[in-house]
């Protein structure tokens, strides 16, 4: 994880004017300067931490903490601690095994069988079964957050210490998508096996360290605090004020974070490609060759790093380079002179300025948008942006009307970018179809080795580029000043490695 100490100028914020002047006036025995000799410099002493006498979070009393169906933000935050998956995702994106000991896969059936760890209990002490594993899944399979996900679970049954899922298709990384908390409810409070549980006393609501976790104990405080904070507005306020100590941001989103101060910085590592869309089935884009030219234009560490603030990671691929499935060895070295001889060899001739679509709610979006518009004019094809509210782009996206887009996509854990590439598919709004293509997406779904699908996959798509991926967003995880340490955070779960962190307070 990387770690930066953040000021008001590196978020890419409106900048704190500074009025007056400032003269440091000598002592009356310093006797005579000489031109150009320095004055004498006192070292400018270590600013005070500003330690809190207890960890807290922000917290919306008035909303639930189901992890199922909670909002995104705070309240994930704080579900994360109480409620554990099956499995979850590491920093690196690959699954851990969580709640799940093991599991075998029927290849014939399409069917998992999860056997569960034994001896873990919920925080009431009620013991972990499978009927509460599938009772929470089922509820998963109709949320709004996770309906999509399982849309292809047929069926899911509970036996003894074990779960079955039958799937209506092949899919070697289902493990991937089972990061989903296991809760129950007991009077309207959500029950989990996590290190915490929700708690009220006289002061209001907290976490309490859970005594009866299955992983033994470790948690860096005995109490976390949940501080009330409904909206946006309100968890910066208490951030800044010092009430709570740790929120996520997304600093590139439509409607970023707005700090002043000095803070710690986490980036956690999302499966949110940015890319730009092409519309292969017309004119010119419906040219292999023109579409790889396009591709060489992009200097996406560029992008990254000038108009993101370096809160992503470049990627010519649409699957993240920190997983292990990436594959590092077909990239291709971006040149500064590429562009223009790659354009060339294709022998384009240009008939009309191409329109590029960018949702204009997003600013980082736009700059973004605007730069490519311009490489790939210099580069000798004439792009121009067409910026839409939107409910317009999502409809132009949807009719097809459109040269070039500017997308987002949140793809899932077990990279299947079926819905994004295959015929039909719901996000294939470019129109590719390609027999090989729906081929290779079949054979990595179904692969035992799952790395060689994904390179033979990824080089179908560096050869006829029906999308140029630029770049995975990565989360925020931001932290009061020495508060925390060795923290490694993931999008899902901000305190990841809990026990391996230091939580600092004020000694009373």
């Amino acid at each position: 994880m990387k770690k930066h100490l953040l000021t008001f100028f590196s978020l890419l914020l409106p900048a704190l004017l500074l009025t007056g002047c400032w003269q440091e006036e000598l002592p009356e025995d310093t006797g005579l300067i000489s031109p150009g000799e320095e004055l004498p410099q006192e070292p400018e002493p270590e600013p005070e931490l500003l330690l809190p006498e207890s960890f807290s979070l922000p917290y919306a009393p008035d909303q639930s903490l189901d992890p199922i169906d909670c909002p995104d933000g705070p309240q994930q935050t704080a579900a994360s601690l109480i409620c554990e998956g099956l499995f979850r995702l590491t920093p690196d994106l690959e699954t851990e095994n969580l709640l799940c000991e093991s599991y075998t896969y029927d290849s014939e059936r399409y069917a998992y069988t999860f056997t569960l760890r034994s001896g873990v209990l919920f925080s009431d002490g009620s013991p972990l079964t499978a009927r509460d594993v599938r009772a929470a899944l089922e509820r998963a399979r109709q949320s709004e957050r996770y309906r999509a996900r399982l849309a292809h679970i047929s069926s899911i049954s509970a036996g003894d210490g074990t779960v079955t899922i039958t799937l209506s298709r092949p899919n070697t990384g289902f493990p991937a998508l089972l990061d989903i908390p296991i809760s129950k409810e007991s009077g309207g409070v959500p029950l989990g096996t996590g290190p915490y549980f929700l708690s009220q006393d006289e002061d209001g609501a907290f976490l309490a360290a859970n005594p009866a976790w299955w992983q033994g104990g470790g948690q860096p405080v005995e109490r976390i605090g949940l501080t009330e904070a409904s909206g946006q507005d309100a968890v910066l306020y208490r951030f800044s004020s010092h009430e709570v100590q740790l929120i996520t941001a997304d600093l590139t989103g439509t409607d970023p974070a707005v700090l002043t101060g000095s803070v710690n910085q986490w980036e956690a590592d999302t499966a949110v490609l940015q890319y730009v869309g092409l519309n292969t089935a017309a004119a010119p884009l419906d040219d292999a060759a023109l579409r790889c030219a396009l591709g060489e234009c992009l200097n996406r560490e560029h992008i990254v790093s000038g108009f993101l603030s370096g809160h992503g990671r470049a990627a010519q691929f649409p699957v993240s380079p920190r997983s292990p499935l990436y594959p590092q060895e077909l990239e291709i070295r971006f040149s500064a002179d590429a562009p223009v001889q790659a354009v060339s060899r294709t022998g384009y001739v240009p008939e009309r300025t191409l329109t590029l679509l960018v949702n204009g709610e997003n600013s980082f979006k736009t700059a973004v948008a605007d730069y490519l518009a311009e490489s790939f004019t210099a580069a000798g094809v004439p792009v121009e942006t067409r910026v839409l509210p939107w409910e317009e782009y999502a409809a132009a996206l949807e009719a097809g009307d459109f040269d070039l887009y500017y997308g987002e996509v949140r793809l899932t854990a077990d990279w299947d970018l079926s819905p994004l590439l295959s015929s039909g598919g719901a996000l294939n709004y470019g129109g590719w179809m390609d027999a090989e293509t729906d081929g290779l997406l079949a054979a990595y779904n179904a692969a035992e080795n799952r790395t060689a699908a994904m390179e033979a996959l990824c080089s179908r798509l560096r050869q006829q580029s029906p999308i140029l991926p630029v770049c995975f967003k990565s989360t925020s995880v931001l932290t009061q000043t020495g508060v925390l340490e060795e923290l490694t955070p993931t999008a899902a779960e901000p305190l990841y490695g809990l026990t391996g962190c230091t939580i600092h307070l004020r000694e009373n």
